[in-house]
Formats: structure tokens, C-alpha cells, sequence
């Protein structure tokens, strides 16, 4: 199955949807090569609701007998029409088109109609007050698996990647460069032409869609196209193109261009590409030299970099310039922009070593703008040129941090590990981060060996004299200091030394909330968690999001967002959580960090799991896994199981929740990551007593009782009576669970006290002293409804209602027996948003939306949105909600 089949299939889902409640129009579009055709096609096979009309252009006269047609038709059976082309209708046939369609959007006629018009051009008047369906563009796995597909699966890995990059999501540009390769091109053996998506290929897939642009209007094409081209960015400075092209502000653009305030931009960026790679080089050089002319500041970074694209071969005194101009610290200054320049000054300059420099810096940038496969493109090239080992660190260094973000946690510690060892006569500073780079890929990889052999301290190098004017407690000391101070606390934590851990760990949190550096404040962050200060994680996390973004720094916002919602999770906050996460989500694979993307995935699981949710469990579980055996993520792998256990505990089923958790939590081979195995005790215990089992979690809890001591975790004081009290003879259980009780009322959260509390309410009832277990079970329920916990609340009810109480209702009104997912998704549909809407603001497939979104209809009685629109508005003026 391609990425343009799973597309199709989640957008027909949603149509189908509708055509159960209330009829749906869209006007699909999407730009040159997205598949409108193929998506109408693929619409017309999978409809098996009822007959499908193909509508050919018609006129007015023809047209205007379609709404009656339709509404005949969709008496007996949902009818499905589909019109391609509609901008190809003349006049009043597009309006009666429209008045049929707005008939069907308005009366929720059982009929759906679908309409393509092209993207890079505005919707025709009549047509524009229709639902737009837009196919954006694939994601990096759905064009993944469209390469495989068509090449049938010949295409080497760092090939596919090539090709899905150069595509940049269109499937037709995609198709069309694998076409282009020979099969030793696609199988790694031969070099790829340069470049990739040339001229004739992107004129193959725009087609005729510049045949309406008058002759003399081509020249501010070009001259559009070569200013996003020197920048990279998606829009440009409209008074610059019109002053470079020598037109006037009042004068109609073309419709393929449109202006929004000082910004132009084309309609689809295909065309953009397009209309620069088709023009004669000539042409193109003009282009750059009547932009450079037309900037005020003609060594400012921007006018640098027009007149890089000016000039042929070598040009050093350009391409120091250009360094120059990158380097400048002005904070406005984009990272994506300081990357154009410094890959131009590394392509002008003739010097090796200052090649080198010049790519690694540019990648760095890259990296720090979210671009992480143009960063190693640009270290792989720096790979490819003489350096001296000073430069060489630098480049592998980079390629770490990368790596440890996007790619195999093995092959990022190799990177760092090859970096400290070029660095370390030359910069100690740069080569201590390396080390802690490594140890941070050996974490994430699960290998405590490995971490501990990387951290273990070398000597201690020279004294180094500080610079003249200053007291020796200067930022780099100081940098250094916390470097030390990290491996040392990080080493301690590896051995359970937590004593000895606390002192240089406390030091990097303070180090770090000094300041405002977004890296020092992720590190606080880091150093937080490992000491079980979740309070002070939460802080370093938002600062680091803040000032990320307040340097755009977009790659690091990922890693605040994922402190952020793991920190909230371990105390006890699931459901800001998980809010944390679906935007850490968002952020980590708008930047191209899967790795990242892995954990907010597993934090998300970890949170639906509490909700009850097991759809959206699962779907978050097994992305999670993907990425993580991919890359050897057994952090984020341990963390998704946890998640998928703990949901089969809630939901009744112990004995499949110890199965899986077992294998996790018990010593051996198969134990699962040494950071997450402890926190993942307690439902193991759980489940293995409620399974009949008890033997089997004995061995375990003496491991958690150490755990328990070092303070690193502020529930396991309590969590560990808990086991204790499930294990326990009858005597001494009931002062156990007395205590466990007790120790909760020193932490923060709702479930993990609730879950006590449900727990010896279940010890009381079966032991007949019924008033008690209802007065536990009381708050064990009410614990469960402040923080959603859908299943255990029914397993509480449930046990209520077997010891003779009623327990009381969760709430006023038909919206309080929705799940906290299903009432966010009524929420977002109650405010217009279409499933696939609903899905990317959630984080989750449409297919999940469509899941929750039928239940929503079932469990309220409704059988429209416009319904549903009512209820919730009804709900929310009463307060009749979770």
C-alpha cells in the first residue's frame, strides 16, 4: 500500500462519515503532481455505499438539472459525484455546479460530491465558498514506502532518502525521479545526476500550468523564484521582487503568485522550483544581480548571497564575506538563513580545511533550523575533504547530536566517541561534549555497560590559563564545569550510588536556571528528572521551550517539549502530559527528529493508557516501536510496552498485562530499559497478583525497594507498600495498604493513590468489612474521575455495586459519560474542524478519529454533526462535562 493509498483512504473514511450524517462537498485541490485525478479514482473504487457518477464538463444548461438528479438519487441509497477538472466548466455550468453543491452542504442530502480544481491558481468565484479538501504533501514515511513501491523495493536506503527529500512530498515529482535513475542509480552503485530534480523533470510534472502567464509577466517569475531560492524560505519581500523586476505595486500579479502584506510567495512551491531550475543559467544570473541591486545594503547577508549565485567557480573574498555576514550574532537572523549562506561560502571557497568549517557550520545551522538530513549531507561531503583533526572532531560531533535526534543511537556513539578522541588535544571543552554525547547514546540505547565505560573520568587535562582581563570563571570554565559535574552525576546514577549523584547533579540544575541558554536549561532539565526534583524539570523544560523559540532554535523545542510531558508524567499530571506531547509531537516531526518523535509517541501511549483509550494506545505504541527498533531506542521501546501493559491492567485484563510487562521487569536478558523497568514494577505486581501469580513478581520487588530508597522517584515510597500489601499474608496487608495511603499524601497526582485505594477497597470487600471498602472505594472513585481514568473508574464502580452501593454519577449531562479523547474530538468537531482536521491537532490517525467519532454518535444518540454542534454548545453553557 503506497502513502497516496493510506492518504485516499483516511480522506474517503471521513467522506463516508458524513455521507452517514449529513452529506459532504469538497472541492479537492492540491498543487501540480498531488494526485487529484488518481485521488478521485481511488475515491470512486473505494465507495461501496451506493452508485458513483462521473459528472464530464457540462454547460449551464446541462448542469443546472443536477441538484434535482441528485436529490432523486439520494433517496434510496448515498450517492457519491465526482467532477475532476471543475475549473474547466464554463461559467454558469460552475454555478449550478455550486448551487447544487451548496444545496447538498446545507440539507445533508445523503449524496457526497467531489470536485478538483488545480492549486496553483485561485478557485474560481463560484466555486469558493465551498469545503476545500487541500492534499498537502506526503509524509517522509508515506513517501518512503512509495519509492519501495515504485521501484519495487530496488532502491538503496540513502537513495530512497535522497529522492523523498528532492520530492519534498509530491508524489508525482517522486514518481518521476525514480523513473529517471538507472537501476544501478537506485541500487547505490552509480552517482546520482546533480541535480536530482532538474529543469526538464520539474517542467515534466508542473505540465501546462504556466501556459496562462502572459510573456512579458515571466521575467517576476523569475525573479519571485530567485529570491526564495537564495534564501530557502517559503515566502519573499514583495517591494524587493517588484523593485528587482522593475514593476509597479499597483500593477495585477500573476494568478499563480499571490501577495499576503509585505510577503510573495507562489500558490504551489513546485512551481517556484519550476520556473528557477527551467530558466537559462544566464537568466538566472540576471535574476540575482537585479536583486542584489535592488537591496539597500549591498554587504548585508542577503545581497552576499545573490551575488554568490552571480558567479561561476571559486570566489574566496565572497566567501569570507559570506561567513562573515553568518556569523554576526543579531538574533533576528534566522538559522535557516545563516545555513544558505554558510553552504554558499563552503561552495566558493577553494581551501579544503576551510571547506570543511564552513560545511559543518552550515549543517549546524541546518540542524538548529530542523533540517536534519541536509546537516549530514553537508557532513557528508565534509567527510569527503582533507581537514585537520580539529575540524574533523567538529564535523563528527555534529553528527552525533544529529544522529541521536534522527538516526541510530549506536551510530550516533560511534560519531561522538570518534569525536572527543580528534577532539581531545585540542579542544577538552568540545571533546568532554562528545563524551556526554555518546554516554546520551548509550542511554537511549539501553546499554548501561557501554554508558558506564564512556563516563568513566579520564585525566584530568592541563590547567588552562585564562584570558587575560578575566578571574578564570568565564563561560567556557563554566561550561566545562557542568559538563563534569553531568558525567559525574550521570555515572553515579548508572551504579545506584544516589547519594553521590545528588551534589554534581543539583550543581547542573543550578547552572542551568542561571542562565538562559536553551542547551544549559535542557541539561537542568535532564539532571532533574535523574534526581526526581519533577517540579524543577517542569520549570528547566519551559524555560528551554522558551528560549528556544525565543533564538529560533526549533530543533531543541522537541526535546523541551519531551522533559515537559515526562516530567508531567511523573507527577502525575497524565493530561498535561499529554498536551505536551501532542505538540512536542507536532514540533519533532515538523523538524525531522523520529527519535524524538518516538518518545512523544511512547508519552502519549503512557497517558491514554491511564484514559482508557486502547485505540489510541495501540496507534501510539506501535509508532513508537517502529522508530525504536529501527534505531534501537530501548528507552522509548520499554516506555511504549509499559504503556500497552498498563492499558490491558485498566481494562480488566492482568493476566495478558503480566505476560507483556514480565519480560520487562524481571531480571534477565530480555529486561527492559534500566531507567524504565523500575517505574514499570508496580503494575507488574499488580498484574501478576490479580493474574493468580504472586510468585512470579516476589523477585522483583526487593530490586524496587532499593529504587524506592534513593528518592529519585516521589511515588515509589508509596508504590512499594502497595506491592508489599498485594504480596502480603492477610495480617500485615491491611497496615500496609494504611501506609501506602499515608505516603501518598506526600505526593502530587490523582491515579497512583486512587489505585491504592481501589485496591484495598477490593482487600476490604472480600473480607466483608464493607462499610470500609466503600468509604475507600469512594475515594478511589472520585481519584479516578479528577484525572479521567475511564477504566478504573468502571473497575471501582463495579466494585461498589458487588459490595451493595450505588456509586454516584461522574457528572451532569449526556457529554460526562464521553472519554476525555472522545469529548476533545466532539469538542473540535462541534467547532467545524473536518476528522482529518481533528486528527492532526490530536496527534492520531483519521481512522482513530472515525473510531471515537462513531462511538461519540452512539454513546449520545445523536445521528448528524449539527446535532452533536448542539449538544456540545448545550453541554458547555450548562457545564454538563468532564
Amino acid at each position: 500500500m503506497t502513502g497516496q493509498t493510506t492518504l485516499r483512504q483516511q480522506v474517503i473514511s471521513e467522506l463516508l462519515d458524513t455521507l452517514r450524517t449529513d452529506g459532504g462537498v469538497r472541492v479537492v485541490t492540491g498543487e501540480p503532481g498531488c494526485g487529484r485525478t488518481a485521488f478521485l479514482r481511488h475515491a470512486a473504487r473505494l465507495f461501496r455505499a451506493g452508485p458513483v457518477w462521473h459528472l464530464r464538463p457540462a454547460d449551464g444548461s446541462t448542469a443546472e438539472a443536477l441538484s434535482d438528479a441528485l436529490c432523486a438519487a439520494a433517496r434510496t441509497a448515498p450517492l457519491l459525484v465526482c467532477a475532476d477538472d471543475a475549473h474547466l466548466w464554463d461559467e454558469a455550468a460552475r454555478a449550478a455546479l455550486a448551487r447544487a453543491a451548496a444545496r447538498v452542504h446545507a440539507a445533508g442530502i445523503r449524496a457526497g460530491l467531489l470536485l478538483t480544481v488545480p492549486g496553483h491558481r485561485p478557485v474560481d468565484p463560484e466555486l469558493a465558498a465551498l469545503p476545500v479538501l487541500r492534499l498537502g504533501p506526503l509524509t517522509a514515511g508515506d513517501a518512503e514506502r512509495l519509492a519501495d513501491d515504485a521501484s519495487h523495493g530496488a532502491v538503496h536506503p540513502a537513495v530512497r532518502e535522497e529522492l523523498v527529500t528532492a520530492a519534498e512530498g509530491n508524489p508525482a515529482l517522486l514518481l518521476a525521479l525514480v523513473d529517471r535513475l538507472a537501476p544501478a542509480q537506485l541500487a547505490g552503485h552509480r552517482a546520482l545526476p546533480r541535480p536530482l530534480a532538474d529543469g526538464e523533470v520539474l517542467a515534466g510534472v508542473v505540465g501546462g500550468a504556466l501556459t496562462g502567464v502572459p510573456p512579458d509577466r515571466r521575467s517576476l517569475l523569475l525573479t519571485a523564484a530567485a529570491a526564495l531560492w537564495a534564501t530557502g524560505e517559503p515566502d519573499a519581500d514583495a517591494d524587493l521582487v517588484l523593485r528587482a523586476d522593475g514593476t509597479r505595486a499597483a500593477e495585477p500579479l500573476p494568478e499563480v503568485l499571490v501577495r499576503a502584506g509585505d510577503r510573495l510567495r507562489f500558490r504551489s512551491p513546485l512551481l517556484g522550483r519550476a520556473v528557477y531550475a527551467g530558466a537559462p543559467a544566464e537568466r538566472r544570473r540576471a535574476a540575482h544581480r537585479a536583486l542584489t541591486g535592488a537591496l539597500p545594503d549591498p554587504e548585508g547577508i542577503l545581497a552576499l548571497l545573490h551575488r554568490s549565485w552571480t558567479v561561476t567557480g571559486h570566489a574566496p573574498a565572497l566567501s569570507d564575506a559570506l561567513a562573515r555576514a553568518a556569523a554576526d550574532p543579531a538574533p533576528e537572523l534566522p538559522p535557516v538563513l545563516r545555513h544558505r549562506a554558510l553552504t554558499r561560502a563552503a561552495a566558493l571557497t577553494p581551501d579544503d580545511a576551510a571547506r570543511v568549517h564552513r560545511c559543518t557550520a552550515a549543517a549546524e545551522q541546518a540542524a538548529l533550523a530542523g533540517h536534519p538530513s541536509k546537516a549530514l549531507r553537508l557532513l557528508d561531503a565534509a567527510r569527503r575533504r582533507p581537514a585537520p583533526a580539529a575540524a574533523r572532531g567538529g564535523a563528527e560531533l555534529l553528527r552525533g547530536a544529529v544522529l541521536l535526534a534522527d538516526g541510530p543511537v549506536d551510530d550516533a556513539r560511534e560519531s561522538f566517541l570518534l569525536a572527543a578522541t580528534l577532539l581531545s588535544a585540542t579542544d577538552p571543552e568540545a571533546a568532554a561534549t562528545a563524551t556526554l554525547g555518546a554516554a546520551d547514546a548509550a542511554w537511549s540505547a539501553g546499554d548501561p555497560t557501554a554508558c558506564l565505560e564512556v563516563l568513566t573520568p579520564a585525566p584530568a587535562p592541563p590547567a588552562r590559563t585564562p584570558p587575560s582581563g578575566t578571574d578564570g570563571t568565564d563561560a567556557a570554565a563554566s561550561h566545562e564545569a557542568v559538563l563534569r559535574d553531568h558525567r559525574d552525576g550521570m555515572r553515579a546514577v548508572l551504579l545506584g550510588e544516589f547519594g553521590r549523584a545528588a551534589v554534581p547533579l543539583r550543581r547542573v540544575v543550578e547552572r542551568g536556571l542561571s542562565g538562559g541558554d536553551p542547551e544549559r536549561l535542557l541539561r537542568s532539565a535532564s539532571a532533574a528528572l535523574m534526581l526526581g526534583d519533577v517540579t524543577t524539570a517542569r520549570r528547566a523544560g519551559a524555560r528551554a521551550l522558551a528560549a528556544a523559540r525565543t533564538h529560533g532554535r526549533a530543533a531543541l523545542e522537541p526535546r523541551a517539549l519531551e522533559y515537559l510531558a515526562y516530567a508531567e508524567l511523573r507527577a502525575g499530571r497524565h493530561q498535561l502530559a499529554r498536551t505536551h506531547a501532542e505538540e512536542g509531537l507536532r514540533t519533532a516531526s515538523r523538524t525531522g527528529q523520529r527519535n524524538t518523535a518516538a518518545h512523544h509517541h511512547a508519552a502519549l501511549a503512557l497517558a491514554a493508557s491511564i484514559e482508557g483509550e486502547r485505540e489510541v494506545v495501540a496507534e501510539h505504541t506501535a509508532a513508537a516501536l517502529r522508530t525504536a527498533r529501527r534505531h534501537g531506542l530501548a528507552q522509548a521501546a520499554a516506555l511504549a510496552e509499559w504503556a500497552a501493559a498498563r492499558a490491558d491492567l485498566g481494562g480488566g485484563r492482568p493476566r495478558e498485562a503480566a505476560d507483556r510487562l514480565g519480560p520487562l521487569v524481571r531480571p534477565g536478558a530480555r529486561r527492559g530499559h534500566f531507567a524504565v523497568w523500575m517505574l514499570a514494577v508496580p503494575c507488574f505486581v499488580e498484574a501478576a497478583a490479580l493474574a493468580g501469580r504472586p510468585e512470579h513478581a516476589r523477585a522483583v520487588v526487593d530490586d524496587f525497594a532499593l529504587w524506592a530508597a534513593c528518592g529519585a522517584d516521589p511515588q515509589a515510597p508509596a508504590q512499594l507498600l502497595r506491592c508489599r500489601a498485594l504480596l502480603a499474608a492477610p495480617e500485615a496487608a491491611d497496615a500496609l495498604y494504611r501506609r501506602a495511603l499515608e505516603r501518598h499524601e506526600d505526593t502530587a497526582g490523582d491515579f497512583e493513590r486512587a489505585r491504592t485505594a481501589l485496591l484495598y477497597g477490593k482487600w476490604l470487600r472480600r473480607r466483608r468489612r464493607l462499610r470500609e471498602a466503600r468509604a475507600r472505594l469512594g475515594e478511589a472513585l472520585m481519584g479516578f474521575e479528577r484525572c479521567g481514568a475511564h477504566p478504573w473508574m468502571r473497575q471501582t464502580a463495579a466494585e461498589l455495586r458487588a459490595g451493595g452501593a450505588a456509586p454516584a454519577g461522574g457528572g451532569s449531562g449526556a457529554l460526562s459519560r464521553l472519554t476525555p479523547q472522545q469529548l476533545r474530538i466532539a469538542r473540535c468537531v462541534a467547532e467545524g474542524a473536518t476528522n482529518r482536521e481533528v486528527a492532526l491537532s490530536l496527534s492520531v490517525s483519521t481512522r482513530t478519529v472515525d473510531y471515537h467519532l462513531r462511538n461519540v454518535f452512539a454513546t449520545l444518540g445523536v445521528r448528524s454533526r449539527v446535532e452533536l454542534v448542539r449538544l456540545v454548545e448545550h453541554g458547555e453553557k450548562t457545564g454538563a462535562q468532564l
